[in-house]
């Protein structure tokens, strides 16, 4: 009896710092969702956070749980994972987190969590008790999301430009307002559904590992779902304005139609890798869209060198976390 308690209180405790990862998931990302619609002036900040944070909750209503299942049992081979792993994993993600968001750099909670993960696991079993599988279509994503993202977001530029030739510019803005309402609150869709489930997948890999529900379950506890999607919406409301300056004004002027370009192609981007159920990044989607539609205009349009930061950041990411989840994974275990 004592043994199950102590497990109980641990994973208790588990659960409450994956609940607070995911909280920090939203403050960290909010700009993401609302960055464009605060810097084109559509929405007041207050006003953007609120409407970002309803459609975080929306998502859960609209996708599957198909990013969940992925992080819960297709990063880390069965058995492998315990309570000093998740430790490991969540305190790696929340310590890289806090660095980034002290620095205002649009860095991605997701791949930290990742970078935990594996580190964790590593440090605990070595890369055989990683399923290749997972990690490499994760690590893809790391290229592909902000690629697409560009590609989306400057074709839906050209897109608007050629469509709109004939209109004048203050009445494309005038229309171009109204849509970015639309853009953005299906990117904030996009945002709360694939990254909430990532804190779901990890909670389900914990509640697995102790037992405390089955592998065999084809999704975990509905208090896991609803949690998760309730924090990752608190942690919109409360915002990251630090990073909602970088990625609103700082990559490049964006207008109403540019944000509407941008949102769009980062929301498509966010659909399909949650219908495909990869945890992909928010930030790298949205940083590419806005770079394909600053580049659009004219390269110059674009500041490399915010741009070129923010990359530099991406590929510190996973081996950065990596690295200080492994140690908390040996703290750990002096202590419990």
């Amino acid at each position: 009896m004592e043994t199950v308690q102590t497990a109980l209180w641990v994973v208790v405790m588990l659960v409450i710092l994956a609940v607070a990862f995911d909280f920090m998931n939203g403050f960290h990302d909010a700009a993401n969702s609302i960055a464009t619609v605060v810097s084109t002036g559509v929405l007041k900040p207050g006003q953007a956070v609120l409407f970002a944070a309803s459609f975080n909750f929306i998502a859960i209503f609209v996708f599957h749980l198909s990013v969940a299942a992925t992080v819960g049992k297709g990063i880390v081979q069965p058995g492998i994972v315990d309570t000093h792993v998740v430790f490991g994993a969540l305190i790696g993600a929340i310590s890289w987190n806090l660095v980034t968001w002290y620095y205002g750099i649009p860095s991605s909670s997701s791949h930290a969590l990742i970078g935990g993960i594996v580190g964790a696991v590593m440090a605990k079993s070595g890369a055989g008790a990683l399923i290749a599988g997972g990690i490499l279509k994760t690590v893809a994503f790391i290229f592909v999301s902000p690629l697409l993202g560009f590609l989306l977001g400057s074709l839906m530029m050209v897109l608007v430009a050629w469509v709109c030739r004939r209109a004048t510019p203050s009445r494309v803005d005038r229309w171009f307002r109204r849509l970015q309402l639309v853009s953005a609150g299906a990117y904030s869709l996009g945002h709360g559904g694939n990254d909430a489930q990532k804190t779901i997948g990890i909670i389900w890999m914990l509640l697995i590992a102790t037992g405390y529900t089955s592998a065999s379950d084809s999704a975990p506890p509905t208090w896991a779902i609803v949690s998760c999607y309730i924090a990752i919406a608190a942690g919109t409301m409360f915002g990251g304005w630090r990073i909602v300056k970088t990625m609103g004004q700082k990559i490049t002027k964006l207008k109403p139609v540019g944000g509407f370009c941008a949102e769009t192609g980062g929301a498509i981007t966010l659909f399909l890798a949650t219908g495909l159920g990869i945890p992909v990044s928010t930030t790298h989607t949205i940083t590419g869209a806005i770079v394909g539609v600053g580049s659009t205009q004219r390269a110059s349009a674009v500041r490399w060198g915010v741009a070129g930061n923010i990359v530099w950041a991406w590929i510190f990411t996973i081996p950065a976390s990596a690295f200080v989840a492994a140690i908390a994974y040996w703290v750990s275990l002096q202590l419990f």
